[in-house]
């Protein structure tokens, strides 16, 4: 008995050793904390984007920022020295536009769908008119409301983001912006500057009954909110010099939020995406005061409609800078196969991803933001898209890095590999933007991390799982139904999002092999973000299967929702446009 037990402990304590000698010798899959403080990548390929490739060189990192790039330099003893031959190192990737690390949040009773920017007013009461500042929060900070707990943080790092600007969402004024790094042990640890932009919606918000209910009800009210802030700033230099005798001028949060942004030149961001749009942006520009003849501190949002104003935009002293969508318009999926897109449409859909070389042609500032892909690779698929479409393939790699950082006033710290800027960088085996390149690791601050593959089906799929689905299902609050707008790659893995009263969320990994198929989201359940598992068959035609969360399982059917009419997309986008021409003209 003695020796079986001996024999056991002999077994257990030799495992133990072996255990430790690995994790000693082998280098850790995510940061940590025992990690060196020195880094040197040696013999590999450095694109800093502030100037000319390097071949064959070395570049050190030292607490986190870069010391030192060179072919000849002298690498301290202490670095853990990463051999670079056949490898590439570029400057860690900038998502220009986003949400990534703020938690989701469902949408309020009688929202409209996610990312319409339509938001019940602050307290739930019906807005009567502007003095009730309907959708209007620009006091919250995105640096505020941080979360370690996103699991977009580690998927868009593991596809080369380092670094995004992230801003909430919901309303006219949603709240203020901020960069982030996207690693850290605590959540104030990510942000890099704050804030660092007021994100502006035109869309007239609040459901029937609520002021303002249109376009250009919109438009005015957020027109009188910068004339309200200009006036009450004048106001409060001219008390504060002398009170004796005058009147106080009355607080109002939003007018004190937003004349200490515009102070402190923060940049306002304004959205447009069609040509009427984006003149009326440069109208607004002015309107609202942001350029001083200097500089600007305004930019626009969205700009996929450019490749018609570019020129305009390129035209205007000082020059307005852009923030692209990358989410290029396409046929919604399902749409009835009877119906036909107009001229105009087929257009927008052929030309969108030519926006970026006009803007380059014009001279005009750029960066890319992912708007709607919910998955990382495809945000570089779509740049590729815009290189496909005339851009020059430096130009894509500046509009995902340095010029995103010019942008935003961080340059100085991030976008390039320099000596003294942090050390974000992303390290691959060859062309960023060759889609069988694949990325070994990412530093975010100077910490190591080796990115991870999402699971890969085994099988290939039978059939195919892309378009919008009706998932039905009853929890113990009753029965639930929740909408998946899913795309299927040849191999079987999937991307997209489910929609449901909880919010919208991305899937984080997902496949379909054969007849089976899993997909995971993440979702904020009793307060704390959550894994929910979907998982089952597909017979051609409809899903089945259970839905996996927090130890319970609960049984689901998936059926193909409704096509939308093509005729009714491209009636939308007719009584959009109309909108906007009466605002332009109208409202100005």
């Amino acid at each position: 008995m003695r020796s079986v037990l001996a024999r056991r402990c002999l077994s257990a304590l030799a495992s133990a050793v072996t255990l430790l000698t690995l994790l000693a010798a082998a280098p850790q899959t995510r940061a940590q904390g025992g990690e060196p403080q020195y880094f040197a990548i040696r013999g590999a390929k450095i694109v800093p984007v502030s100037g000319p490739p390097v071949e064959n060189a070395t570049i050190v990192v030292a607490h986190g920022i870069i010391t030192a790039i060179g072919k000849d330099i002298t690498i301290p003893p202490d670095a853990w020295i990463v051999e670079g031959k056949g490898l590439t190192v570029y400057p860690g990737l900038f998502d220009a536009f986003t949400d990534v690390g703020l938690p989701s949040v469902a949408p309020a009773p009688g929202a409209a769908a996610e990312g319409a920017g339509r938001r019940a007013p602050p307290t739930g009461e019906i807005s009567r008119g502007p003095e009730d500042r309907p959708s209007t929060i620009p006091w919250r900070s995105a640096a505020d409301e941080v979360s370690l707990s996103d699991k977009r943080i580690e998927s868009w790092r593991n596809g080369g983001f380092t670094t995004v600007v992230s801003a909430p969402k919901g309303g006219m004024f949603p709240g203020q912006a901020a960069v982030l790094d996207l690693a850290g042990d605590r959540a104030s640890e990510m942000v890099v500057k704050a804030p660092v932009a007021i994100p502006v919606s035109l869309q007239p918000g609040g459901g029937f009954g609520n002021f303002p209910a249109s376009l250009m009800g919109a438009l005015a009210y957020v027109h009188q909110v910068w004339i309200d802030t200009y006036w009450s700033t004048e106001a409060l230099a001219i008390y504060e010099k002398n009170p004796r005798g005058i009147a106080r001028p009355r607080y109002d949060h939003t007018e004190a939020v937003l004349g200490e942004a515009l102070e402190d030149h923060t940049l306002v961001l304004i959205p447009a995406n069609n040509s009427v749009q984006l003149r009326r942006a440069l109208q607004l520009v002015d309107l609202w005061k942001l350029d001083d003849g200097d500089h600007v501190d305004g930019a626009i949002y969205g700009a996929q409609m450019a490749y018609e104003v570019a020129d305009e935009i390129g035209a205007k002293k000082p020059p307005v800078p852009v923030l692209v969508n990358l989410k290029w318009p396409e046929a919604e999926k399902d749409t009835d196969p009877d119906e036909k897109p107009s001229l105009r449409t087929l257009r927008f859909r052929d030309k969108a991803s030519s926006s970026p070389a006009a803007l380059a042609k014009a001279g005009v500032k750029f960066a890319f933001y992912s708007g709607g892909i919910t998955a990382p690779k495809d945000i570089l698929k779509a740049a590729k898209k815009s290189i496909d479409a005339g851009l020059a393939p430096d130009a894509a790699l500046r509009a995902l890095t340095l010029s995103a950082a010019e942008i935003y006033r961080v340059a100085d710290r991030l976008g390039s590999i320099e000596t003294g800027k942090i050390a974000n960088l992303v390290v691959t085996d060859g062309d960023l933007f060759e889609e069988k390149t694949k990325i070994k690791m990412v530093f975010v601050d100077g910490k190591r991390f080796e990115t991870h593959e999402p699971e890969k089906p085994k099988d290939p799929p039978k059939g195919n799982l892309t378009g919008k689905w009706k998932l039905t299902y009853t929890t113990p609050e009753g029965p639930e139904e929740s909408t998946l707008d899913v795309e299927m790659a040849s191999d079987g893995t999937l991307s997209g999002t489910t929609t449901s009263k909880r919010g919208t969320a991305s899937l984080l990994s997902g496949y379909l092999c054969v007849d089976k198929f899993s997909f995971t989201i993440n979702i904020p359940i009793e307060g704390n973000p959550t894994d929910v598992v979907f998982s089952g068959t597909f017979d051609g035609t409809t899903l089945k299967g259970n839905i996996d969360v927090m130890g319970y399982s609960i049984e689901f059917t998936g059926a193909k929702a409704a096509p939308q009419s093509a005729a009714t997309f491209d009636s939308a986008v007719h009584n959009q446009m109309s909108n906007d021409s009466i605002a332009a003209g109208g409202a100005l």
